[in-house]
């Protein structure tokens, strides 16, 4: 085990799934050494709410836990943590997790971090801005843009904006936000996933890509000049595309990217695709970072019913990327 990469695992909203997923964690045969940070009472009452048999080791930088062992690295609560009831209590607490997951990375503790998920309501509720995981590592890192993409189902999905309301999105997509926006993820495909020549398709901001000009002119005087510089400097790009079409087998085959103009364009097709098994990655940041692509499912807290294939995937996909990095 000394010899694997050792992952955080941040537990997430408490009273969320996360830390029943990350319990389920010690069943995993990943080729990963997993850290689980978050408060150890919890993880053993989640545990035993969800019939999830594990014995617990405390972290140990130096000394890895004996088989069938799952490490925590013990962050307390704010306060005691009832499944399916938030409260802004523990708003602090969840950031005190990827702040320590985030510190660990950039001294070389960890290899990488995955995130079980936040619930960004009741922290904003807490008086503290939130926008997502995403952003809040940019800022922490002071990485001026990064890229969200969701991975599954053979899909790559990035994105050229994140969590905006739908009527910023044409605002926000400007020519040099696109032209950042694909150059990371073009970057990170060769250097991260082993891509030589990553072929990216790319969508067009509005119904049939804007028709010619007649349903929208972002296409004409911000997307395809954008592509057309890029595919000058040997990129392979393919677009603007209708993104009705451009998810259809016809048009993906071949391709190693897809980029969409705004989250649910993209995003509604890969976990329509993949949502048990699919995985957020980070692009763009000086660390290795994956996450669950659901979310807290308060509903599904404590009853054992959530399913922990997309926190395998995630964890799975970590230790490629961080070998390969």
């Amino acid at each position: 085990m000394g010899s694997l990469p050792v992952i955080a695992v941040t537990s997430g909203e408490p009273a969320g799934i996360g830390p029943e997923l990350c319990a389920r964690l010690a069943s995993h045969p990943g080729a990963a050494r997993c850290v689980i940070l978050g408060d150890r009472a919890l993880i053993e009452a989640r545990a035993r709410q969800t019939d999830v048999s594990l014995t617990l080791a405390d972290y140990q930088p130096d000394h890895p836990p004996a088989d069938g062992s799952l490490e925590v690295l013990h962050i307390p609560l704010g306060k005691p943590s009832l499944a399916g009831r938030l409260d802004e209590a523990n708003a602090s607490y969840v950031l005190a997790l990827l702040d320590r997951a985030l510190l660990g990375c950039r001294q070389g503790e960890f290899s990488a971090m995955v995130t079980a998920p936040v619930h960004k309501g009741v922290i904003n509720e807490a008086g503290i801005a939130f926008t997502g995981h995403t952003e809040y590592l940019a800022d922490r890192t002071g990485t001026a843009r990064v890229v969200m993409m969701l991975t599954g189902a053979g899909l790559r999905v990035a994105l050229a904006t994140t969590h905006l309301p739908l009527k910023d999105v044409p605002g926000a997509i400007t020519q040099s936000s696109l032209e950042a926006t694909i150059r990371i993820l073009h970057a990170d495909l060769v250097m991260k996933f082993g891509i030589a020549r990553p072929r990216m398709l790319v969508a067009g901001l509005n119904p049939h890509a804007g028709e010619g000009g007649h349903m929208g002119r972002e296409e004409i005087e911000v997307i395809a000049p954008v592509l057309e510089r890029l595919c000058a400097e040997g990129m392979d790009l393919v677009g603007p595309l209708p993104a009705d079409t451009l998810f259809t087998p016809g048009v993906l085959a071949g391709s190693d990217a897809q980029l969409a103009m705004y989250h649910d364009q993209g995003l509604a097709v890969l976990k329509y695709a993949a949502f048990e098994d699919g995985i957020n990655v980070t692009l763009g940041l000086p660390i290795v970072r994956t996450s669950v692509d659901h979310g807290t499912a308060l509903d599904l807290a404590g009853t054992g019913k959530a399913s922990p294939r997309s926190l395998f995937a995630a964890v799975d996909l970590a230790g490629d990327l961080a070998q390969r990095g």
